[in-house]
């Protein structure tokens, strides 16, 4: 099975780790390093747990979409109609992230220096474009039922298809978001929380069935609609995430904990400026640091390394530091 899996492309992410990550040259962290024999480049071992994660939780919500539709139907339900759009485009933010982690392994080049991460962000960008795209499609499929209503088939289907669809947008939620943070890639941890919301609409799905039932029809369409409003709270709060890294923002939080480890370095006397940006899942940082003035040279070099050495065992998702010695 094992075999098979692997075959697909399915297997455990570390084991692809080491199959595509071998022979790649590690990132400048300043410790002196260039080629990596018989170990990981971690940024390698982070996207190929990426791809892993995409690749899964596209086979689940792809299922669970095609049950719903199955019971969409049979039923004519619009709530459930709604859901099953939303967990279709869901489905589909799984090829521009899969695109883009594939890109990222491509490392470095003459024309493009700092590699392919901001391929990354790129993808975020369609994500949310094709969650707005479900949002105005559900939307207007349960404003034309509300002027329009349909009766009702199979209620109970209808129930269980929505639940359905909560325990499928709950796993792929728990393993887009764990892996996105292990990974620092803001577009997979915003495709997590959508699929998290998608779960809680698939519950409400259940409502309005449950409405329907005790003979209140418009149940189902109106329930259309607060899932619809629920997609378009996800596009507001995915959006603000993504653009924010696109425009090299980074949470405040980082540039005190950037700081804070170097300020602890011996012989630093002062962090007197600290930037940071991301490279899709990867942090560069740039530092301008004053050291005690009686240092010679070599001593102040083994201060700029100890730096570097402090800020990776901090970060595990530093791409490159640069640092200039005040005067």
């Amino acid at each position: 099975m094992k075999a098979a899996l692997d075959w697909l492309g399915f297997g455990d992410a570390d084991s692809h780790g080491h199959a595509h990550g071998a022979h790649r040259n590690h990132h400048d962290h300043g410790h002196g390093h260039g080629h990596t024999h018989g170990m990981i480049d971690p940024s390698i071992s982070a996207t190929e747990r990426g791809v892993w994660a995409i690749k899964w939780s596209f086979v689940i919500l792809a299922i669970t979409a095609l049950l719903q539709l199955l019971v969409v139907l049979i039923s004519g339900s619009i709530a459930l109609l709604a859901d099953t759009i939303h967990n279709v485009g869901d489905a589909a933010t799984a090829i521009p992230l899969w695109v883009a982690f594939r890109l990222v392994q491509r490392g470095t080049s003459r024309r493009f220096t700092y590699g392919y991460g901001r391929v990354e962000d790129l993808a975020g960008v369609l994500i949310v474009l094709i969650i707005l795209f479900s949002a105005l499609v559900a939307g207007y499929q349960a404003i034309d039922r509300l002027l329009h209503p349909q009766p009702i088939q199979q209620l109970l289907w209808v129930a269980v298809a929505g639940v359905v669809g909560f325990i499928g947008n709950e796993v792929v939620a728990v393993f887009r978001i764990r892996v996105g943070r292990q990974m620092n890639s803001a577009a997979l941890v915003a495709d997590g929380y959508h699929a998290r919301t998608d779960g809680l609409t698939s519950l409400a799905v259940v409502i309005g069935a449950a409405g329907v039932w005790l003979g209140f029809p418009l149940a189902d369409p109106i329930i259309g609609l607060l899932i619809t409003a629920a997609i378009f709270a996800i596009v507001w709060q995915s959006a603000k995430a993504v653009f924010t890294r696109l425009l090299d923002g980074v949470e405040p939080r980082i540039i005190d904990e950037i700081r804070h480890a170097t300020g602890h370095v011996d012989d630093v006397k002062a962090v007197e400026a600290v930037r940071a940006r991301w490279l899709g899942h990867e942090l560069a940082v740039e530092l301008k640091i004053r050291l005690d003035p009686g240092l010679g040279v070599a001593q102040a070099d083994r201060v700029t390394q100890a730096v570097r050495h402090a800020l990776a065992d901090r970060m595990p998702a530093l791409h490159s530091t640069h640092i200039e010695i005040a005067v």
